[in-house]
């Protein structure tokens, strides 16, 4: 069972009742109506409200801030989600309500609160043991925490990834499931340590930090238990509750091609179901380092100048070495001719054309399309890093145009994410964004229209049967694919496709999927400073395309 993180108070529906709020009469007495109008704003955690109803010395001794405190601290302690009082008795020094509590592991609880009053019944003579119901003069609320089982992780396979206490997780697997399963620890963040604590569980429990034990922490920690004190008195017990076997979406057998394929390099490896969305495979640091994506990032800028009606695939270029922009050169790689059809320039990777027709795509269309495709938002596996670009209006001249639709100037993105706009290809341009747990999956996204992303899948198949991603190809097999040489220096737009110069200075990348007339497997690699595209990052793909297809 999943655990989610408590609300504030008060944000859930208050509903059809049947405890009844009393709405007053004429003759209630000042008291009623001073705890009726204390208790309804503790509902609505008006803290302000609740504030200026106090007594003048309990407002001095108690500033708003700490009396806020107080009563954050006591939902917390008891994971309380909603708080709902009931009819106000009383009169003079004090008046008597029956709270109902709803907490996230103790369930309803139904307990007195006691309020002391002052001013003839106008003002609440307010102390911190009144922060929640039940506790009496001079009592703390407190907690004891049992953690349960940690959940045991699982792949799509059904092999174990990760299993046994949070302090001490194992796996049959060995490396193929440490370089996945990810890390449990204490978390040293004070306000994680609060979240954790307000779900019940000890500031110090070991959570996922890492991995697949981070991406599904909330299936995999299970419900905690524990005992609700008030003093010595107990409010409340409630056992905990072992999360089970949590099955993840990965595939060992993609994930040991993965890791094998990328070897000790320092790299990313992404491996996805194109029709689901589905994570096959993660090796290496393919959702946690966003790297320049260099030219599969064409990708994108082919798609926005497609629904722009400003290029078509048969249309020509001049043959040139370089593009000048705002007085800089663009080059293509080693300063080679390029261009011919559309087709040819991208299939050849030619900056030549791509930058300029950046600068006629324009950055407001260009970062929407980015966007579409899921770059500047929020990813969908938790712990994983963004892929971001600059929005429009921070991206000012021809030149950072022309450098961000090359995938260069500031553009970056994760291994995961340039799998994932292979994948929108793949399937007809719709993304579905990506999931580790077969519980979930995503909603889709229409990022572009069918017959755009049929032109796209198109000239990815020119990239590996002619152009620069020949690395690529399995005999038999059409694969579609989009190679990209980042640089690491000066990010303006001097991007390779072929190998040259010093490979230490330039990342490399390939997004691709197979079979192109029916997708199957998603795969995108990135090398750290490991040459051209084309060179290494391609017959990377080419492996674990390999091993989805049985090739």
């Amino acid at each position: 069972m999943t655990h989610r993180a408590i609300p504030a108070l008060g944000l859930l529906a208050f509903g059809a009742l049947g405890i009844g709020l009393a709405l007053g009469s004429g003759a209630d007495s000042a008291a009623q109506r001073t705890g009726r109008a204390f208790t309804v704003a503790w509902r609505q955690t008006d803290y302000l409200k609740m504030h200026a109803l106090l007594s003048d010395d309990a407002r001095k001794r108690y500033p708003l801030p700490e009396f806020r405190r107080a009563y954050e601290q006591a939902a917390a302690t008891a994971t309380a989600t909603q708080v709902l009082p009931g009819k106000v008795d009383g009169h003079g020094s004090s008046v008597r309500v029956a709270v109902m509590v709803r907490t996230a592991i103790f369930g309803t609880l139904t307990l007195p609160l006691v309020l002391p009053l002052a001013g003839d019944g106008a003002a609440v003579d307010w102390t911190p043991d009144l922060a929640f119901a039940g506790v009496r003069r001079g009592e703390q609320l407190t907690r004891r925490s049992k953690a349960p089982d940690r959940g045991t992780i699982v792949s799509v396979d059904n092999k174990v990834m990760a299993r046994g206490p949070a302090v001490a997780r194992t796996s049959p697997l060995g490396a193929v499931a440490s370089s996945i399963a990810g890390t449990v620890e204490p978390s040293q963040d004070a306000s994680e340590r609060k979240a954790i604590y307000a779900r019940g569980f000890a500031p110090g429990t070991p959570i996922g930090k890492t991995g697949l034990e981070r991406a599904l922490e909330q299936q995999v920690r299970g419900r905690p238990g524990g005992t609700l004190l008030a003093g010595r008195r107990v409010l409340a017990r409630a056992a905990p509750k072992p999360a089970g076997r949590v099955r993840t979406t990965i595939d060992t057998r993609l994930q040991q091609s993965a890791v094998t394929a990328l070897g000790s390099r320092l790299g990313g490896v992404a491996a996805m179901d194109p029709q689901t969305g589905a994570v096959r495979a993660l090796a290496g640091i393919a959702f946690s380092s966003p790297q320049p994506p260099g030219s599969t990032f064409k990708i994108i800028t082919t798609t926005a100048a497609l629904e722009a009606g400003l290029v078509k695939p048969s249309d020509k270029f001049p043959v040139q070495t370089k593009a000048v922009i705002d007085g800089v050169d663009l080059e293509n790689a080693n300063g080679e001719s390029c261009g011919g059809t559309f087709a040819e320039s991208f299939a050849r990777s030619c900056n030549s054309v791509f930058a300029p027709l950046g600068d006629k795509v324009g950055a407001k269309r260009l970062v929407a399309t980015a966007e579409r495709f899921g770059f500047n938002e929020k990813p969908a596996l938790p712990g994983a890093q963004p892929s971001t670009l600059p929005k429009a209006s921070g991206i000012k001249t021809p030149l950072e145009i022309g450098s961000a639709a090359i995938g260069q100037f500031t553009v970056l993105a994760t291994p995961l994410e340039m799998a994932s706009v292979a994948q929108t290809i793949a399937n007809d341009g719709v993304r579905i964004p990506p999931s580790l747990s077969t519980r979930t999956r995503q909603l889709p996204v229409r990022v572009t229209s069918k017959r755009v992303a049929d032109t796209v899948e198109g000239l990815m198949l020119g990239v590996v049967r002619y152009g620069t991603g020949t690395a690529a190809q399995i005999p038999g097999v059409k694969v579609a694919g989009k190679t990209g040489t980042a640089e690491l220096g000066d990010t303006r737009g001097q991007d390779a496709e072929t190998a040259g110069g010093d490979p230490s200075n330039t990342d490399a990348w390939f997004t691709s999927y197979a079979p192109a007339a029916k997708p199957k497997i998603v795969v995108a690699v990135l090398l750290v400073r490991n040459g051209a595209g084309g060179s290494t990052a391609a017959p990377v793909a080419r492996q674990v395309l390999g091993t989805a297809l049985g090739k």
